[in-house]
């Protein structure tokens, strides 16, 4: 199957958190979309391995994404090298996205930024073609995506451009709140995280609040990207 977008995420959840209201209106005019995790999120403080499994699945089918697959590399201590490379290739060329979308640059949690630089290091590599790499026993074409943006997670990265989601922020909320063992509810008995707090919950709302307030729209999701943005001509951007 042929993907227009791959976005991947270090841990389940990520790509939600960054960018689900973006996949979702690409998924509504027609783009075929997969999610990547890298890692299963086996780390975290709240639930477990299986809850996160079936949380996952369900914010799929809330975005309505044709694809996802997690790559079972380990939470925390992968690294980005020939092996994880050689993994992420793999999918690259099986799916040949023309759009990546992955993990900040920068960010409070290590993997965030490791994630980036892997996805985007194999992006340039999968374009190389004396790289072999077999998928069902059949030898892969090279792929290199066109363009690799990076969504922005805990830090507030100043982003190169944004992407109005104001028909699309009840769905980005919906496939967040998909992770209910991860995020604050008053009733849980769970430790206290970060991400576990009424305060971050409600600044995923208003970081998209403050990002449309600076375009002229309700709400927006902001990323940065590797090289220029290009359009076809000033009436292009709004």
């Amino acid at each position: 199957m042929k993907l227009d977008i791959v976005a991947f995420g270090a841990h389940p959840d990520d790509v939600e958190l960054g960018c689900s209201g973006t996949i979702a209106k690409e998924v509504s005019r027609g783009k075929k979309v997969g999610i990547i995790d890298l890692t299963r999120g086996e780390l975290g403080t709240r639930g477990s391995v299986e809850i996160r499994n079936k949380e996952s699945q369900l914010a799929a089918e809330i975005l309505g994404i044709s694809v996802r697959e997690n790559l079972d590399m380990r939470d925390g201590f992968f690294v980005n090298d020939e092996a994880h490379q050689m993994e992420i290739i793999k999918r690259l060329r099986k799916y040949r996205p023309e759009i990546v979308i992955c993990n900040a640059i920068e960010d409070r949690h290590i993997d965030h930024a490791k994630g980036s630089k892997l996805v985007s290091d194999a992006c340039f590599l999968s374009g190389l073609r004396r790289i072999e790499t077999t998928h069902e026993g059949v030898v892969q074409e090279a792929w290199r995506p066109k363009v690799v943006y990076h969504y922005i997670q805990w830090k507030n990265i100043e982003p190169d451009f944004v992407v109005d989601i104001t028909d699309f922020i009840t769905q980005k909320t919906q496939s967040i709140l998909a992770y209910s063992s991860q995020f604050y509810s008053e009733n849980s008995n769970e430790p206290i995280t970060p991400i576990a707090t009424k305060n971050f919950l409600e600044s995923i709302n208003y970081r998209s609040q403050d990002f449309g307030r600076l375009v002229g729209v309700e709400y927006a999701e902001g990323f940065t990207t590797e090289r220029y943005v290009a359009v076809n001509s000033l009436s292009d951007l709004i």
